[in-house]
């Protein structure tokens, strides 16, 4: 072994040894820093952000959405209008012919060919057109029902012959002014048409004359006739328009479209519903 392996290297070899050594520690430390930099790096994903910026926060769902705008409601369909000219006025076999003292029958002998006899009390057999008939015994039940009350039929159908005899007798006792207020000449009354009915209270009770109007019996009449197809005909403030005096126990049969359309719109008379002139006196 040579004297410098002995007594150790010179002390400038052991300085430049240090300075490496050095060197070499100060590389792995730099070394292991940016490992230990790298690590962080890897599990975090990112640097620590700057404490002095103020962290933007991610978007979130609001809490309160907006609701989104209801659709538009669609517009209601509008009922369709009432056919007026779904029946004719003029037909005689029409049950919307309007016979007054300017629009007589056509045939003015015209004749039901559909009568038949109405099953309910009366103080003479009346007649009727079937549908009528059908409607008046309904009318009376449901009267019945609802009040405890009964009707009873006081004339019905009369034939042109027959009308002729009651005109005529009329004005023997009113002359023939009275008579036109309270009776149709022949040809020209509702009765004859086949639908219409005097109604009185039974036991009678102001039959056929206008305290009627004032008893229970003409009382529900007045308010219950239409829902079963009939109008009042001859209305105390329509004299003018109708050329009769107030009548309320005659009712004529329109059928249940055309009673409630009336009903609903308040027209009370058939001239005014049709457009038709009144008629307050004959052509």
């Amino acid at each position: 072994m040579s004297e410098e392996s002995r007594r150790g290297a010179s002390p400038a070899v052991r300085r430049r040894r240090t300075l490496i050594a050095l060197a070499a520690g100060f590389l792995v430390l730099a070394g292991g820093g940016a490992m230990v930099l790298g690590g962080i790096t890897g599990r975090a994903g990112a640097l620590p952000a700057d404490p002095t910026t103020t962290p933007v926060p991610s978007a979130t769902a609001s809490p309160n959405p907006p609701r989104p705008f209801p659709s538009a409601t669609p517009e209601p369909v509008p009922a369709p209008a009432f056919d007026r000219t779904a029946r004719s006025i003029d037909d005689p076999d029409s049950i919307w012919v309007v016979v007054d003292k300017l629009r007589p029958l056509n045939p003015t002998d015209y004749g039901p060919a559909d009568l038949v006899d109405v099953p309910v009390p009366f103080a003479n057999p009346p007649k009727l057109r079937q549908e009528a008939s059908d409607a008046v015994v309904a009318l009376f039940a449901a009267f019945t029902a609802e009040t405890g009350l009964a009707l009873q039929s006081q004339s019905a159908y009369r034939s042109f012959d027959s009308q002729t005899r009651v005109y005529n007798n009329d004005v023997g006792n009113l002359g023939q002014a009275g008579a036109d207020l309270s009776t149709a000449r022949p040809g020209t009354s509702e009765h004859q048409t086949g639908l219409t009915i005097d109604i009185s209270a039974q036991p009678g009770q102001c039959s056929l004359d206008a305290c009627f109007a004032q008893t229970p019996h003409g009382q529900w009449l007045a308010a219950n006739a239409w829902r079963f197809g009939f109008l009042l005909r001859y209305p105390a403030d329509k004299i003018p328009v109708t050329g009769y005096e107030f009548e309320p126990w005659h009712f004529r049969y329109i059928g249940i479209d055309l009673s409630t359309e009336m009903h609903n719109t308040g027209v009370t008379t058939l001239e005014e519903f049709f457009g038709l002139p009144a008629a307050p006196s004959y052509g």
